[in-house]
């Protein structure tokens, strides 16, 4: 009887162990990124690298929009809970100004994102617009955009901002995501979705003096329906490509000759590279040196003073 239950634990001994994947499929395992074919942009990006850490008066950073006016800045800020600011940092990390921000919405803000666009739309004048969208309890009928001119120096300042009203078509939302369509200067939101990657929604007719209603304009879900709450993201200047950040992964969404949202929602999600971050906010693409309309990275931060911000070049 011992020999037979010595024998019977060898067996199983032998069957718990991995059996060892054959070479194809092992390098099958590897390939998780799909390169882009058809579109503006890198076709495949290589892996994440660190290029500087996350400054201290950026200890909740929420979101990263690459600046028209100063190459190599970058625009950020801190969402609920922290004074009105955005600061202007290199990929580095390092604030090369913290600009103050009046006139926001009573009641104070809760600001999730950031994008650079035109003004008004069609307009050259370059502003910055913050997302004041969040409301972890779904409780809002209404958020607001608040908007400022670029600034034309990199100084320490107290500037004003519009306060931009829009209602939900439908209901409430949690929102950390903006974005502007190239070309139109159109401003859109995506949702935080526990189900998805989120509701898009066009903004149009934004102004000072009016509540605008968002127009829904289509949903967006990750291959399997495999991940959710996404909490940034960029549009590429050519208007092909999409970048969403959630708390674990960073997808792409990609159309070739896309003009429109519209018809860049119908295009093809991929999973492209990304760093492992605490609480991770924030991404931008990088405006290519050598064409400001084109891009070939992208820079993504997280939370938490001292975190690594981390850049995805092409391979």
């Amino acid at each position: 009887m011992r020999r037979g239950y010595a024998g019977l634990l060898a067996t199983l001994l032998l069957c718990a162990c991995p059996a060892k994947k054959p070479e194809a499929a092992r390098a099958e395992a590897v390939v998780r990124y799909p390169p882009a074919e058809g579109v503006p942009g890198c076709r495949l990006y290589g892996e994440p690298r660190s290029v500087g850490a996350v400054p201290l008066v950026l200890a909740e950073m929420s979101g990263l929009a690459a600046s028209v006016q100063h190459p190599g800045v970058f625009w950020s800020h801190n969402d609920s809970g922290n004074a009105l600011q955005v600061f202007a940092i290199e990929a580095s990390g390092k604030v090369l100004a913290t600009v103050t921000l009046t006139g926001g919405p009573a009641g104070g803000t809760d600001v999730e994102d950031i994008a650079v666009g035109p003004c008004t739309p069609g307009e050259a004048r370059a502003c910055l617009f913050l997302a004041d969208t969040g409301d972890n309890f779904e409780r809002q009928p209404r958020a607001h955009l608040l908007r400022l001119p670029e600034p034309e120096r990199l100084a320490d300042d107290t500037l004003p901002v519009d306060t931009l009203t829009f209602a939900w078509p439908d209901r409430p939302h949690d929102c950390e995501s903006l974005v502007v369509e190239p070309g139109s200067g159109r401003l859109a939101v995506i949702t935080k979705e526990r189900d998805s990657l989120g509701e898009v929604f066009a903004l149009p007719g934004l102004a000072p003096d009016r509540v605008a209603q968002a127009v829904h304009l289509g949903s967006l879900r990750a291959p399997g329906n495999a991940d959710f709450l996404t909490t940034a993201a960029a549009l590429h200047p050519s208007g092909q490509r999409m970048l969403l950040r959630t708390y674990t992964r960073v997808w792409e969404l990609r159309r070739p000759g896309a003009t429109r949202l519209e018809e860049l929602l119908l295009g093809q999600l991929a999973e492209v590279p990304g760093p492992s971050q605490a609480q991770s906010e924030a991404i931008t693409y990088l405006p290519d040196e050598g064409s400001p309309d084109d891009s070939h990275a992208y820079l993504i931060g997280s939370e938490f003073a001292g975190q690594r911000l981390y850049q995805v070049d092409c391979r």
